[in-house]
Formats: C-alpha cells, sequence, structure tokens
C-alpha cells in the first residue's frame, strides 16, 4: 500500500502544474484520504456536522444550477461520459438506485442531471426541465425551470417519467403538460423535433439510503451512426467536461481494450495529466477464465502500476446487474452483495490491497467527498469570478443610455435646440472642439499660398527664360510653389501684348487694354484655388455635422436619420449659396479692375518699376547660369543674396555696398534722404520704357488685389456657409418638424415614433439587465455560506 501511494505521489510531483489551484488538481489522491466504513450500510453519516454540510453544498450547487449559474461561472461537477454497451446506464442505477430507459440504439438524447440527497425519511422524486438554450442550441437570457410532473414516490414510475421528460426536452413547441400522460409506447412512436439537445433534464432524488452527490450522465458516445449525431453527442460531451473543475468519469468496459474506448480519448484531450479523470472499469465477469494476461493487466490498473495508463484519483471496479439479475428487481442492498461477493471469491480481484477499488458504495462514497472538497476549495474563486463579472456586466450598462424618462416632445426639442447650440459654438469657435475653426484656417493658408503663386512671373529681359524670377523688390525671395498657368514674360512678351491691344490711341499712349489682359491672366486663376478652399471647407463641415448629428441623435435612430435628412438638405442649401457667393466674389475680380487704395498702389508701382530698371541695367547678375545660393525660409520661399549690392571698403576702412557708397555720395552733395531704389531714376532712359511701367503697374495690381482676395474669399465661405446655416437651421428644422407633425394623425405618437429606441440597445439592456439580476441571485447565495 505505501509502495502504491508513493508511485501516485511520484507521478504527480513530475506532471507539470498548469492548472487553477481551485481545480480538482487541487485536491488530494482518493488513495491518500481517509477510509469511510466498509460497507453501505454501516455508513451512518446523516446525523454528522459533515452530512450537514455536505448536504446544505450540494442544495446550493443545485440552487445555483437552477439559476442558470454554469452558464457564467464554472461550477465544481461530476460528468459521466462513456461508449454505448459500455455498462454507463447501469453504472447510473446503481450508483442513484433508479431505474434509466434502455432501449436499442441511442437512447439518451439529453443530459440529465441527477441530485442525490440522504435527508429523508422515504423515497421520492422530483423532474424539472431546466431550458436554457433555443430550438437552435443559442443561449437564452435567462434560464426557465419547468416542474414536470408530480413528484414520484414510487420507484417503478420513474422509467416512465424520464422518458416523457426527455421527450418534452426534444419537442420545445409542444407545451411540455402534453407529455405527463404518454406511455412508453407512445414516447417511442412519437417523431421528435430534435435529434439531441442541450437541455437538461433535472432529477432530485430524496433517499434516506444514498449519499449525497450531484453528477450529469450525458448521451452515450457512438459512432455507427450518422456523421451529424456523432459529431452532436461528441460535441456535448468535450462541452461538459473542459471545465477544469469539473471530474470526468469515464466507463471502460473491460472486455474490451482501453484504447479503444473513444471516452478515454476525449478524458485525455480535457485532462491530458489524468489529474482529474477517474476511470470506471465494469463488466469483470466478462472476462473468461483464460484470458490471464487480460486480468493480470487490468490489476495493475486498478493497483496504480500501469505505466500507459495513470490517473491521480485511479481507477475503480464494479460489478453490475446483468439483464437477468435486473429482471428479478434486486435491491440495492442485494445487488451491492453479490458484487463483493464476487470480487471477495474471485481471482485476481480478491487479491487486491486496496479493497475501496471494487464494488460501488466505496466508489460513490470517495467521489462524494471529492466533489464536497471541490465545491469547498471553490468557493472563494467562484464568488471571485462572479464579483469580477457584475462589475462588467454594470460598467456594460452604465455604458448604455438610460431608458427615455422625458415626455417624447420634450425630448425631441431639446435635442434639436442642444444641437443648433453646438454648431453656433463650432461656427464661432467657442466649442471646445476646435476642429471646425482649425481645419479652416489651414484650408485659407492653403488658398493664400496657392493665390500667391499666381503672380505675374515678369522678367526685363529679352530671353527671360535666361534669368531668374523676381518675386520680390529686394531680391530676397522666389516662389517655391507657382501655379502651372503662369508662364514668365521678357520686354519683348510685353511689346507684343501692348502692340495687340492698341486701337485708336494717340502716340505715346500705352492702350488700357493690354494692362487689362494682362491682369486678366493672373485673376482667372484664383477660380481653381477658390473651387479648392470650399470643396475642403465643405468636407470639413460634413465630418463636424456627421458627427453632431450622430451625438445629438443617434441613440434614437428614427429621429436621427429624420433629422440627419433634414440637417443634410439644409447643408446642402447652404452650400449651393456658398458656390454662388465665392463666384460672385471672383467676378468682382474681373472689370473694372479698380482699387481706392491708391496710395499702396503708386508705392508699389514706384517700387517695382525701380527695380525692373535697376536688374535691367545689370543683366548679367540675374542669369540662370551664374546659380546665387538658395537657402529656404520659414514661408516655404527662398533668399537670393543681392550679388549687385556686393560689399567694398571705403576710406576709413569699412565694408559698404556700392548703392550704400552712392547714397553717401548723393548726401554729401546736398542729396540727403534718398533710398538705394531710387537710384534708378539716375539711369539713362531705356527703349522699352513703356514695356517697364506696364510691368511696374500690372505687378503692383497684383498685389493690391491678391491681399484682397485672400481675404476675401475665407469671408465669403465663412458667411455665406457656416454663419448662414448656423442663423436659418434652428427655425427650418422646427419648421419641418412641426409640419410634419401637423399632417400626421396623431402628433404625440409621431413623437414617440421619432424617439422610439433602437431595437439592439432596447435587447443589448435587457440582456444585461437580466444577466445583472442572475449575477445578483448567485452571488447572495454563493454568501450564504461566506460565515461558515
Amino acid at each position: 500500500m505505501d509502495l502504491l501511494r508513493n508511485r501516485r505521489k511520484q507521478a504527480a510531483t513530475t506532471e507539470p502544474s498548469t492548472e487553477s489551484s481551485l481545480d480538482v488538481t487541487s485536491l488530494p489522491s482518493l488513495s491518500d484520504s481517509a477510509s469511510p466504513p466498509e460497507t453501505w450500510e454501516e455508513v451512518g453519516i446523516s446525523s454528522t456536522d459533515y452530512a450537514r454540510r455536505r448536504r446544505e453544498l450540494m442544495e446550493m450547487m443545485v440552487d445555483l444550477r437552477s439559476m442558470g449559474a454554469d452558464a457564467l461561472i464554472a461550477l465544481p461537477s461530476v460528468v459521466v461520459i462513456g461508449g454505448q454497451s459500455a455498462g454507463k446506464s447501469s453504472l447510473v442505477e446503481a450508483v442513484s438506485g433508479i431505474n434509466v430507459p434502455r432501449d436499442s440504439g441511442t437512447c439518451t438524447r439529453c443530459p440529465m442531471e441527477c441530485n442525490m440527497s440522504s435527508h429523508a425519511t422515504s423515497w421520492s422524486c422530483t423532474i424539472t426541465l431546466r431550458i436554457g438554450f433555443d430550438s437552435n442550441g443559442l443561449d437564452l437570457q435567462k434560464p426557465t425551470n419547468v416542474q414536470f410532473g408530480r413528484t414520484i414516490t414510487n420507484r417503478s414510475e420513474f422509467e416512465v417519467w424520464l422518458r416523457r421528460a426527455q421527450a418534452a426536452i426534444l419537442n420545445p413547441n409542444v407545451p411540455s403538460s402534453t407529455f405527463h400522460t404518454k406511455t412508453i409506447e407512445e414516447l417511442k412512436n412519437i417523431k421528435n423535433t430534435l435529434k439531441f439537445s442541450r437541455n437538461v433534464v433535472c432529477v432530485s432524488i430524496e433517499d434516506p439510503d444514498a449519499t449525497d452527490l450531484s453528477f450529469y450522465d450525458l448521451p452515450g458516445l457512438i459512432q455507427n451512426e450518422e456523421a451529424e449525431m456523432v459529431t452532436l453527442v461528441k460535441g456535448l460531451a468535450e462541452h461538459y467536461i473542459e471545465k477544469k473543475n469539473t471530474i470526468i468519469l469515464t466507463t471502460i468496459p473491460m472486455s474490451d481494450d482501453m484504447e479503444n474506448q473513444q471516452s478515454m480519448s476525449l478524458a485525455r484531450a480535457a485532462d491530458p495529466y489524468g489529474k482529474r479523470t477517474i476511470g470506471v472499469l465494469t463488466k469483470p465477469d466478462t472476462l473468461g477464465a483464460g484470458a490471464i494476461n487480460q486480468r493480470h493487466k487490468w490489476v495493475e490498473i486498478i493497483d496504480g502500476r500501469s505505466e500507459e495508463h495513470t490517473l491521480r484519483h485511479g481507477f475503480y471496479c464494479v460489478r453490475l446487474p446483468d439483464d437477468a439479475e435486473r429482471a428479478q428487481r434486486l435491491s440495492r442492498a442485494e445487488s451491492q452483495r453479490r458484487a463483493a461477493e464476487y470480487f471477495d471469491t474471485t481471482s485476481p480481484w480478491k487479491d487486491v490491497i486496496d479493497r475501496r477499488r471494487f464494488g460501488i458504495p466505496g466508489f460513490v462514497s470517495d467521489i462524494s467527498q471529492l466533489l464536497i472538497q471541490l465545491i469547498e476549495d471553490a468557493l472563494p474563486c467562484l464568488r471571485e469570478d462572479v464579483d469580477t463579472l457584475l462589475a462588467k456586466c454594470t460598467k456594460d450598462l452604465d455604458e448604455l443610455p438610460p431608458p427615455l424618462e422625458n415626455d417624447p416632445q420634450i425630448e425631441v426639442l431639446e435635442r434639436v435646440n442642444t444641437f443648433c447650440d453646438d454648431f453656433k459654438s463650432f461656427v464661432n469657435g467657442s466649442h471646445e472642439d476646435k476642429r471646425l475653426a482649425q481645419r479652416n484656417r489651414a484650408l485659407y493658408a492653403v488658398f493664400k499660398r496657392d493665390i500667391r503663386g499666381t503672380a505675374p512671373d515678369f522678367r526685363p529681359f529679352n530671353e527671360p527664360e535666361d534669368c531668374v524670377p523676381l518675386d520680390d523688390t529686394e531680391g530676397k525671395m522666389t516662389l517655391t510653389e507657382r501655379d502651372p498657368g503662369v508662364k514668365a514674360m521678357g520686354i519683348y512678351d510685353i511689346r507684343r501684348v501692348i502692340h495687340e491691344a492698341i486701337g485708336w490711341e494717340l502716340p505715346n499712349n500705352v492702350p488700357y487694354q493690354a494692362k487689362a489682359n494682362l491682369i486678366n491672366q493672373f485673376t482667372k486663376l484664383w477660380v481653381a484655388p477658390s473651387e479648392r478652399c470650399l470643396a475642403g471647407v465643405n468636407n470639413v463641415l460634413d465630418q463636424v455635422i456627421d458627427t453632431l448629428i450622430s451625438t445629438h441623435f443617434g441613440r434614437f435612430k428614427v429621429l436621427e436619420e429624420y433629422f440627419g435628412n433634414l440637417i443634410r438638405i439644409q447643408v446642402n442649401t447652404c452650400k449651393a449659396r456658398a458656390q454662388d457667393a465665392v463666384k460672385t466674389a471672383l467676378d468682382l475680380e474681373t472689370i473694372p479692375y479698380y482699387t481706392q487704395n491708391t496710395h499702396y498702389l503708386r508705392t508699389l508701382r514706384e517700387r517695382w518699376l525701380a527695380h525692373y530698371k535697376t536688374v535691367r541695367s545689370r543683366p548679367s547678375l540675374y542669369m540662370v547660369m551664374v546659380p546665387p545660393e538658395v537657402h529656404e525660409t520659414s514661408h516655404g520661399e527662398c533668399n537670393i543674396p543681392a550679388s549687385w549690392n556686393s560689399p567694398s571698403w571705403n576710406d576709413h576702412g569699412q565694408r559698404e555696398t556700392h548703392g550704400t557708397k552712392a547714397l553717401r555720395a548723393l548726401a554729401e552733395a546736398g542729396y540727403a534722404g534718398l533710398q538705394v531704389s531710387d537710384l534708378a531714376r539716375l539711369l539713362p532712359p531705356d527703349s522699352f520704357e513703356e514695356e517697364l511701367i506696364v510691368m511696374a503697374d500690372v505687378r503692383a495690381y497684383y498685389h493690391v488685389a491678391y491681399k484682397r482676395i485672400i481675404d476675401h474669399i475665407p469671408f465669403t465661405i465663412e458667411h455665406a456657409l457656416h454663419h448662414a446655416l448656423a442663423k436659418q437651421l434652428s427655425q427650418s428644422l422646427l419648421t419641418s418638424l412641426l409640419t410634419d407633425a401637423a399632417s400626421s394623425p396623431n402628433f404625440s405618437e409621431r413623437m414617440r415614433e421619432l424617439v422610439s429606441e433602437d431595437p439592439s440597445i432596447a435587447q443589448k439592456r435587457q440582456m444585461l439587465s437580466t444577466r445583472k439580476e442572475r449575477l445578483l441571485n448567485i452571488r447572495q447565495r454563493l454568501m450564504t455560506f461566506g460565515s461558515i
């Protein structure tokens, strides 16, 4: 015996510990536990404190399962699995003291939960249908428990009532009471709606001769049936035995090799180290006298000496009544007496030292102790799991919008008003979300850059392509992004434009049309940047509107769709008006070309004329073949050093440019207050004076119009689009709402329809509320043992 214990302890210490400390693997081996009395009749355990505690724990587990707790948390349980003809039904009968249906083929087609209690003075049984799944096998929000029939007090009636209960489970669309009076023959002829079901027939047995125990009996594993049925039965078994705190009882007929048993394969897959699997060996009396090797092999397995088949809690061997003995309706005591006599007198079973490994009484007692210990150890973890699920459920509920409490009409009007107020704050820039203002400012900055890129590219040289652009009067900047429509124009290009515009003007008069044609060349390029800017602003507006619609109306899908359509109609109307306003603003920059900012225009004209004359007098300094050093500025422009202002040294050893030197000389001659740009007046007359003047006039007017348009277009968009929409939105929406409601036969009903809740949200709230209620009930039931 000590050798056996040592071998089992050694096996346990060498196996990897991969499971929770609160599952079956943490419990001591059954071979190491204290042994209660040998015979069934001597187990007078009902009067002890342990029996009371065990009974209360078992009752709590029954209550938790009836609440549907096993769908939420992993309750400790015992599950019996086995193949057809493995003796599983006989084992269930021997353990529970009831007769289960026996037919050819698959008889059990749904799980049976058997709860046995010894706290009784006479035998009785009640059957309950636990409906936790719909006809498609999907979880129900809340399981229902249906009392099936009356309390059974005659054991002989149990089998037919169990058949009736299973028929009710397999025909969910038929009232269960319909099956209360069915005979066995009638039940056999029923064409069931379902082949198998995950819903459970719960059997509660009160038996003074029983041991407190609870277990699941699953349909027998099958192989020679339709593939769908085989998969269903196998999947059901896998679902029940996969939980880490489930004790797996697998029935194995000794008439066949263990390797051939599908139940053992499933058990190994769910419990690869055999820490929570218990083997129940059946039909030992089918081994003939000549099967010496087979008997020896089974003895090694029962004794725990098998290298191939080692389980933490070992194997049990039971002899169950055969068909002849069942026909005699032997009492439980007589069946156990015959089994004990067989094991005590038959070799090699009589020579095995651990006698508790033989017979039903020791097996049931050990399983009951193991289950009770598992429940005891799992209670803190179960409470923790429930608290975790309850916290998550409460959090999910809090994240859902609360049910509507306001009057529907008030709710609709409040949401319209808050939407309009929020949009106004977006437009005014006072909302905490600055998206509209900031993104539009960025678009307007891009628009400004694009308009700057349309500046005339006048180069006062004979061959303009050979010279660098002149983008300011100081030679410090050149554009990095120029509109593709802008072409470099030299002095002869300007002369050609003037010549083409000459009509009946007097000599020495440049036609106004020549300047108008040159101005038109850059103003017509402003259409595309303006349209791009407006399109970008429209996109930003759409995103803001969609966000606000979802925020204020999204809770009610009907309301969101209704006002979403109305709002987008208004948005599209304002977009069209804004597009017309932008076109009007651009038309203002066509004929007549006019400005009252004459001082700025004159100053720019003089500056550009002087600049053009200066650079024209020194063309070699602006040739492309002598590229100046380029420096990038923070404005995306480039500095070109004024090499024509190259420094020199004066008589005092100080550096100064040639221009500065000339200004100093003129000041000494009495011409003070001059600037470098004024020096261009000292240059001799140019034969292209008219062309230079046209260049200067057009370039100066560009800057005046540029400063005007880069403000005018953004202001036009803001007022024609955003401010106009914000101003008219509230009145428009309320007018449309009242008009629609007035045309409806029932105003109140129309308001209720608009704020009807999204069915998915209502369904989710109902599901979470039901789940929370279940968890609270489960938690309360678990807490009944908190102080024990």
